[in-house]
């Protein structure tokens, strides 16, 4: 169930375009989680060696780089948010709320509707 929850949260996660951000919170609710943040974080953490994840676009509801210590180097994940032209000071982001990407996760939603069709369809072929 766990691996499940983390490919949902790493599928959402993907859509995150550069220049943007999304919180923990905002992932576990278009996932239907509104409290799973902090599992967010987790998959989160355990995606650093996943170069296809860009969790250094996930933050805490304040902006704030919550999970900077599980990158390689004190300042990896400030460097690669500052890399696509986002602001940061004393490890928060500058003007959040123009960064934080909550309309992109409502097309997540619709992302993950279309994902559990298409197996259903899968499965479906395979019955016939």
């Amino acid at each position: 169930m766990e691996d499940n929850f983390f490919e949902k949260v790493y599928a959402i996660a993907k859509q995150i375009p550069c220049g943007r951000v999304t919180s923990y919170g905002a992932i576990a609710k278009a996932l239907g989680t509104a409290r799973s943040a902090r599992m967010v974080g987790w998959a989160m953490n355990a995606s650093h060696n996943r170069e296809d994840i860009p969790a250094h676009r996930v933050v805490n509801r304040k902006g704030i780089l919550s999970g900077k210590h599980h990158f390689q180097g004190t300042n990896l994940m400030r460097q690669l948010l500052e890399s696509e032209g986002i602001e940061v000071m004393d490890n928060q982001i500058v003007n959040f709320e123009k960064v934080f990407g909550n309309r992109m996760l409502a097309n997540c939603n619709y992302f993950l509707i279309f994902q559990k069709i298409s197996k259903i369809q899968h499965y479906i072929k395979k019955l016939n």
